[in-house]
């Protein structure tokens, strides 16, 4: 069997490790060690993994809690991206524990063992837990998302029928966090050609919003070997979606309407 190593400028070192102050007489603490990775492309060195104590009973019980306890109080250099703390803007999104999730509705307490962190995989890295999604943005640019019509607008506006509205569910939900995306091995090999799982159900809630007039314009604009066809059904973006949702279905449904329209 062939073994590869990675160059030695590209493997990951340990870093600091940052300890809790000794304790004071009678304080009980609960701490937690989060092994979090560092990278800073000004200073010239390779990835890190620091590692930080912190005392849960000085902290909120989520992940991103103890991210911004370690930034306000232990590392104020330490980057990532967060919002609204409420799993609904998708800005925290990384690897957490070795699966891709929201670190503010991650809970510390399912995790055994240390916290690791690290930025959602295969993407490039800004610094630290920051990954660069232009081309993720771009990627959902080029699909349209917004309503396009031919017929004259209503003067109020336009009408669905309940039955239409309960197609959009488990489409609309989709916060754009990228987890679903950068779980899949054929985005990580594909990703300047292959849509991914995230832009295609965005393409797909369109497709499926019965108020939508241009259905074979965006199906022209997705047939491609490579933008559509390159999901290969391995669920990894079922499975990880921090809001419950199933792409490979959505996906599965603009390939049957592919063959459809063929036939």
């Amino acid at each position: 069997m062939a073994e590869f190593s990675l160059p030695k400028n590209s493997k990951i070192s340990k870093g600091k490790t940052w300890t809790l102050p000794p304790a004071k007489p009678g304080e009980e603490r609960k701490v937690r060690k989060f092994s979090v990775y560092r990278w800073n492309q000004d200073d010239g060195k390779t990835p890190q993994i620091d590692t930080y104590e912190v005392d849960m009973n000085d902290c909120g019980p989520m992940v991103l809690d103890a991210l911004i306890k370690i930034k306000n109080d232990i590392d104020p250099s330490l980057t990532f991206r967060r919002s609204c703390r409420e799993g609904v803007c998708g800005s925290c999104a990384m690897n957490i524990d070795g699966g891709n999730t929201l670190a503010c509705t991650k809970a510390c307490e399912d995790i055994d063992g240390d916290v690791k962190i690290y930025p959602l995989p295969h993407m490039p890295v800004i610094k630290d837990l920051v990954p660069d999604l232009s081309n993720f943005y771009a990627q959902y640019a080029s699909i349209q998302p917004w309503m396009k019509t031919q017929s004259p607008a209503p003067t109020r506006e336009r009408l669905q029928s309940a039955e239409d509205r309960k197609k959009l569910d488990g489409l609309y939900e989709c916060i754009l966090c990228a987890c679903c995306s950068t779980s899949c091995p054929s985005y990580w090999w594909n990703s300047d050609r292959y849509l991914g799982p995230a832009i295609l159900l965005q393409a797909y809630r369109w497709i499926a919003d019965s108020r939508d007039e241009m259905t074979g314009e965006r199906l022209d604009n997705l047939e491609d070997p490579f933008r559509l066809y390159r999901c290969h059904t391995i669920m990894n973006c079922a499975q990880t979606c921090p809001k419950g949702l199933n792409p490979a279905q959505a996906i599965g449904e603009i390939k049957k309407l592919m063959v459809e329209r063929r036939g």
